[in-house]
């Protein structure tokens, strides 16, 4: 048989597999973020998230990104934990929202507190890491009243119109509320807080969001030359 002549054309799918390997490891990611479990549940709660996250205004890839670097922190607190004996993954918390890793919880010793921070930084991608680990007894939290506090003010922002809570990540520890992530305006940022600080037995409130910068109105294009 003659062998054929010429170039053959790319086959639709073969174009297409770059970005649909894209769009399934960004799946594949989210799906580890939120601990999807069972066959039903997985495939529901997989379309809401990426759903949910595509109104993010980091996108359905940039959570992706943030969800990688968070679960690539805990593995490293993880092999800490294994190879001393301690509970680093345990006790401390980390949050990323676009490349800034917020560690919150508290920690046994200094030193602890001084290798979660140092590890976290070793994690390629994070641009930030804001150091809110507390050195104490671990014992003291109340998981039971942290959760509650997440619960209500999650659920304030989220019925609030004048926000967008899909851009704010909460964290509760020791009833002090610890916020990350971008408001659209100063004015919503305000209502963000005025909601956490009116929750009945918060502490503190400690922000790390950062406004949204309004972008520059484009310039007038030059008048061409009659």
């Amino acid at each position: 048989m003659a062998a054929p002549t010429g170039l053959s054309r790319p086959h639709p799918i073969s174009r297409a597999a770059p970005a649909l390997a894209s769009a399934l490891a960004a799946l594949l990611l989210l799906g580890a973020a939120v601990g999807l479990t069972g066959c039903v549940g997985a495939a529901v709660g997989a379309g809401a998230t990426v759903g949910v996250a595509a109104m993010d205004d980091r996108g359905v890839q940039g959570v992706a990104r943030d969800a990688g670097l968070a679960t690539q922190v805990r593995g490293k607190w993880l092999n800490y934990d294994l190879e001393t004996g301690d509970t680093l993954a345990v006790d401390g918390s980390v949050k990323v929202y676009n490349r800034r890793a917020m560690l919150t919880g508290t920690v046994k010793t200094e030193d602890i507190r001084a290798k979660a921070v140092r590890l976290a930084w070793e994690v390629e991608g994070i641009e930030e890491v804001i150091n809110e680990l507390a050195v104490g007894d671990t014992s003291l939290s109340d998981a039971a009243i942290d959760s509650w506090i997440s619960t209500q003010l999650t659920t304030k922002l989220t019925f609030d119109k004048d926000v967008q809570a899909i851009n704010y990540i909460i964290e509760t520890e020791n009833a002090v509320v610890y916020l990350l992530g971008t408001a659209q305006s100063q004015a919503e940022l305000d209502r963000v807080l005025g909601h956490a600080r009116g929750i009945a037995r918060v502490r503190d409130v400690v922000n790390h969001i950062r406004v949204k910068v309004p972008e520059a109105p484009a310039a007038d294009q030059p008048k061409k030359a009659s």
